[in-house]
Order: C-alpha cells, then sequence, then structure tokens
C-alpha cells in the first residue's frame, strides 16, 4: 500500500471509527454501498478506506442529465460533424503533431498506428489536453454506479477499477477530474481502459494520461489492441442502388459480409478499392434532407472501440484526413 493509501486509511480509521461494514452513504442506496464495499474487501481493500472514501463522494445530477443526453444519440451526421471539424481544431492538430513529432512517429513504428489518427482522438476527446473533464471521478462514477440504473452495473464495475487503477498507479482518488462519465486524462480513458490499455510511453515507469508522451502511447496501444491493422484503409464513400442492400446495414460497422456479396446487392465505391473477399460492412449518415453511405473496414471498426458511436469514429476519420492534408500544406 502506498503512503497516500496508508495516510487515509489511517484517517479513514479515525473518523468511521464507529462505522460498521452495513454504514450508509447519505447519497447512495445502502444496499448498493454495502455490497460495493463488500466486493472492494475482497479486492484487499480496508472496509473503513472504501466507506471514507464512499463518504466523500458527491451525488451530481448534473452528471446524469448529461449522459442522458449525448450529442451522438440526437444530432444528424451534417450537425455533429461541426462539432469537431473546425478550422481552429485542425490547426491546433498540426500544431500537436508538430510538437510531438518524434513520440508520434514512435508510436507509429512500434504499435502500428498512423499519426493523424492518435492526434484526431486527442483532438476530439480533450482539444488537444486543453480541457481533460471538470468533474471528480469519484463523483461520476458514484453517481452513475449507485443512482443511474440504466447503467449502474457498468459504472459500479467502473468504479470498482478506479479503486484498484488509483491503488496501482499510487494516485490520490480524491484529487482526479474527468468527464461526466468518469473519462480521464488526454485520450479520455474509463477506469477499466486506463488499467488494460494505458502505458508508461516516456520511460518513468508511470503511464499518466495527463502525460502528452504516455497519452499518445497509450492511445496507440489502445487501437492495437482492438485490432487496428497498419496500413489498410479505414472507411470509403459508397451509393447504393435498389433495396437488397438494407437488410445488411449495419449499427457500428462491424465487418460481417464479404465486399463481393454488398456489391452483388447494389453497393458501389465512390473511390478507392476493395478485395472482393474482404468483410465490410455498410452504414447509413442522416444529412438535413439526405443520407451518405459508408463501407467501413476493420480498421473503422477499431475506432469505434473507443466509442460505439458510427458518428464519432467518422469524426475522428475525417479529423484525421484533415489534420493530415493541412500539415502538408
Amino acid at each position: 500500500m502506498t503512503t497516500y493509501f496508508s495516510k487515509l486509511l489511517c484517517a479513514a480509521a479515525i473518523t468511521l471509527g464507529c462505522f460498521s461494514a452495513q454504514a450508509a452513504v447519505d447519497d447512495f442506496p445502502k444496499d448498493q454501498v454495502d455490497a460495493f464495499v463488500e466486493r472492494m474487501q475482497d479486492k484487499g481493500f480496508e472496509e473503513t478506506f472504501v466507506l471514507e472514501l464512499l463518504n466523500q463522494a458527491e451525488h451530481q445530477q448534473a452528471i446524469i442529465d448529461a449522459i442522458s443526453r449525448p450529442a451522438e444519440g440526437v444530432l444528424h451526421w451534417h450537425k455533429y460533424r461541426k462539432i469537431f471539424l473546425k478550422p481552429k481544431r485542425i490547426n491546433d492538430g498540426v500544431t500537436f503533431w508538430n510538437k510531438y513529432e518524434p513520440t508520434l512517429a514512435r508510436a507509429e513504428k512500434e504499435l502500428g498506428v498512423p499519426p493523424e489518427y492518435i492526434v484526431a482522438i486527442i483532438g476530439v476527446e480533450t482539444w488537444f489536453g486543453t480541457y481533460t473533464g471538470k468533474w471528480r471521478v469519484l463523483d461520476a462514477l458514484t453517481t452513475l454506479g449507485f443512482n443511474y440504473p440504466k447503467r449502474g452495473k457498468f459504472f459500479t464495475s467502473e468504479l470498482e477499477h478506479f479503486f484498484l487503477m488509483t491503488r496501482e498507479q499510487a494516485l490520490d482518488p480524491l484529487a482526479l477530474k474527468g468527464s461526466y462519465a468518469g473519462a480521464m486524462g488526454l485520450g479520455q480513458f474509463i477506469s477499466s481502459s486506463y488499467r488494460h490499455y494505458a502505458i508508461d510511453f516516456d520511460g518513468d515507469e508511470i503511464a499518466d494520461l495527463w502525460n502528452p508522451y504516455d497519452a499518445i502511447g497509450s492511445v496507440a496501444n489502445y487501437f492495437a489492441e482492438h485490432g487496428w491493422k497498419a496500413g489498410e484503409t479505414v472507411i470509403l464513400p459508397a451509393k447504393t442502388n435498389g433495396d437488397a442492400w438494407q437488410e445488411d446495414l449495419s449499427k457500428h460497422g462491424k465487418p460481417a459480409i464479404e465486399w463481393q456479396d454488398l456489391q452483388a446487392k447494389g453497393v458501389t465505391l465512390q473511390s478507392g478499392n476493395i478485395d472482393s473477399d474482404e468483410k465490410v460492412a455498410l452504414l447509413e449518415f442522416n444529412l438535413e434532407d439526405s443520407k451518405l453511405y459508408y463501407v467501413p473496414l476493420n480498421n473503422f471498426y477499431a475506432i469505434t472501440r473507443y466509442n460505439h458511436s458510427k458518428l464519432y469514429a467518422l469524426a475522428v476519420h475525417q479529423l484525421a484526413q484533415e489534420i493530415a492534408q493541412a500539415r502538408q500544406q
């Protein structure tokens, strides 16, 4: 146990000396708190330590309000795109790339992910580290874990990972801030992703996602671990004819049909080429008074492992292309 955790545990013992394992935290359901405390004891945490942290967590209604109306769920593509494909974000992406060029080049060499996609993720998530979130991660995860039944199981699991992550990385669980969903650092990793995919990329033996060098390596590692294939196509614009293709419309773009079979159903490319036996998908994007069609391949699906929204993944792809093009000018 780290020095920080030892001190906090001592404070907890004093503060909660009269508390039992059934102690309730005012903002959260008692039965869920009790169950969580028991889970964490099984992970080697002292009861008083867990209760002390939960006792300092605060329910934030604004977090529930925010997660209930994500842009991916309410905006059509033409409006969603405008959020991220702004000239300033593109120019700032070029600046970020130039500043960290050696690290980005190393990430591509070691992990196979092109710099523009690493830069685009950091650009979409935090505008290159300008805004990494205002909410205490502890508040976000307890609020969503205990008081948002729709996704309570997921966020309670993330709260468990958060306890483990802060112990493993010797981080102060009361000091860390992130998004309303508890995502952290330049790349906005949730706690489980932090534990599984964050890496030390600057050699100081700490995976610090607020550090641009570690963030770059960690985003690349995330893609690599989720099946990114170096040098392969991401997504191509398409046209549709007839209606046989409609049964193959995909929600997230997971490759599930061979290109030759999709072609036989009336789908053609506007540009680019795909091997006839390669697995692909078909995506439809709503505009104000029309629709766009794209054929995504494996690497597009890898982007959706970061965020399952097809809107998000297409925004990352197009921002990456715009940044790469602007950098060449």
